[in-house]
């Protein structure tokens, strides 16, 4: 037998909760034609007709077709200057305009003025009814989206949303954005890691890296900052000997030191200590180069 989808019967009982105060009786919101009904949307497979033009006039219909009935009647309600001919042409505008939310639906047979009957056809094969829709207005829907129990409340709640019956949802709050780990060093930034001097800074690091780069390859006494040792830097003396058969390391080596103030190498050491520390540290490596 022809049975009412749950899906329509959700739209049913959606209007009813928002439109029964306002004369729409449940009585006028139908989904299953009567016994005497054949063929049509209100008809499940059981009865449907030969050729019945809900079934063969397109494969979503012929797909879908099932025990369920694909179609609601609604009859008259007023609320506020709306009512069922308001209510019909908003429908017929929305499905013209091929709302998100009006896809599964095939017709609208519906009266604008009580008077004239018009059909809204998807498939665009009838424009007419016959004259019961002057007082209420017929829906059917494609016969997969009732078999597949698709939601078709949106649209009608939609429709309470704009007239007023339902209050529209807050707007969502924009998403908060998922922090991204700030991967930019400021100078003044602490290090991760822990070092002798708790305080030391990135900018500190850069600060030494620079001077101890200028310090090896500039001459002693010199300002200007270099990108390759100077003549008679600390370095260039060790790369002019690599390599050199006849190279005397200690002679190097004795240059080397002698290129190095202990006094001022000792305090561009201590700088970078902790102030406990630092005195003790230049006493010692002075006392050591200058032995």
């Amino acid at each position: 037998m022809t049975a009412a989808p749950a899906n329509l019967l959700s739209v049913r009982t959606l209007l009813l909760a928002h439109l029964r105060p306002h004369g729409l009786a449940s009585a006028e919101l139908g989904v299953v034609g009567d016994e005497n009904h054949w063929g049509g949307y209100h008809c499940g497979r059981n009865r449907v007709l030969d050729r019945d033009y809900s079934v063969v006039e397109s494969t979503r219909d012929s797909s879908g077709l099932s025990s369920y009935a694909s179609a609601l009647d609604i009859g008259t309600f007023s609320y506020k200057g709306h009512n069922l001919r308001t209510f019909s042409t908003w429908l017929v505008r929305q499905c013209e305009a091929g709302t998100v939310d009006t896809r599964d639906i095939r017709e609208v047979i519906y009266s604008p003025d009580g008077k004239t009957v018009r059909r809204w056809d998807r498939l665009r094969r009838r424009s007419s009814g016959d004259s019961s829709h002057t007082f209420h207005t017929h829906i059917s829907f494609f016969r997969d989206a009732t078999k597949a129990g698709r939601d078709l409340t949106p649209l009608f709640r939609r429709y309470l949303v704009a007239i007023g019956l339902i209050t529209p949802p807050a707007p969502k709050p924009p998403p908060v954005p998922t922090p991204v780990e700030d991967n930019d060093m400021e100078q003044a930034d602490k290090l991760t890691r822990g070092t002798d001097n708790p305080n030391r800074t990135v900018g500190h690091v850069l600060a030494d890296l620079a001077n101890l780069r200028n310090w090896f390859v500039s001459p002693l006494g010199a300002q200007d900052a270099y990108t390759k040792p100077a003549d008679g830097s600390p370095l260039a003396l060790l790369l002019n000997a690599a390599g050199r058969d006849d190279t005397d390391e200690q002679a190097i080596a004795d240059r080397v030191i002698a290129a190095l103030d202990p006094a001022t190498l000792a305090q561009r050491i201590a700088e970078h200590l902790p102030a406990d520390q630092a005195q003790r540290v230049a006493d010692e490596l002075s006392a050591r180069l200058a032995a």
